[in-house]
């Protein structure tokens, strides 16, 4: 981050600790949100996408080497017109990363200007296209896929610098799994009186 950003976010930073300072006012005869000075234009140079990290993301993919090994390992597709397997399986993550619950959000990505112009893309492949991909996965392809993504995790943990695997934490998480033996021994009960 260059001097001129760190210095622009310090500013603010300065402005919302100064603004959150004052004491609040007394009783006010109309609501705290009243609404601003705003105005609405449309540029034509200037857009927007409210999922900021998609380029990063991106980014990340290709230097982990996960874009080259989805491509290397997975092999659905006969002709690559445009679409790669890389490009499905990322579109798919990207959609998810965009609060997409289903294949038909995929649309939504589609008809965003801002969203494609951040990944560089034309076009994505539409719902009825990933809905195909999907439908000629076997176990086969599972395993390649998760071959190709432990192989970019390799990739990250050698880029980690000896004094890293210094220290391991391993950090549990328990579960309580309901049953009706209250009475087994190592049974408990959970906070909502479940037992388990």
């Amino acid at each position: 981050m260059n001097d001129t950003i760190r210095q622009r976010l310090a500013r603010c930073k300065r402005r919302i600790t100064t603004r959150l300072a004052r004491p609040p006012q007394g009783d006010r005869e109309t609501p705290v949100l009243a609404g601003g000075n705003i105005h609405y234009e449309m540029g034509d140079r200037q857009r927007g996408v409210a999922y900021g990290g998609i380029g990063l993301f991106l980014e990340l993919a290709k230097q982990t080497g996960l874009v080259a090994a989805i491509d290397e390992k997975l092999h659905l597709l006969k002709v690559h017109a445009p679409y790669h397997e890389s490009d499905h399986v990322l579109n798919f993550a990207l959609n998810a990363l965009c609060d997409g619950r289903s294949l038909q959000d995929i649309e939504l990505r589609r008809n965003d200007e801002a969203f494609l112009d951040a990944l560089g893309a034309d076009r994505i492949p539409d719902p009825t296209t990933a809905g195909d991909f999907c439908r000629r996965f076997a176990e086969y392809d599972l395993r390649m896929l998760s071959a190709a993504i432990d192989e970019a995790r390799l990739n990250v943990w050698a880029r980690q610098p000896a004094r890293f695997f210094d220290r391991a934490t391993l950090d549990f998480d328990g579960t309580l799994v309901p049953t009706r033996g209250e009475k087994k021994q190592g049974m408990d009960i959970g906070y909502d009186g479940t037992w388990g």
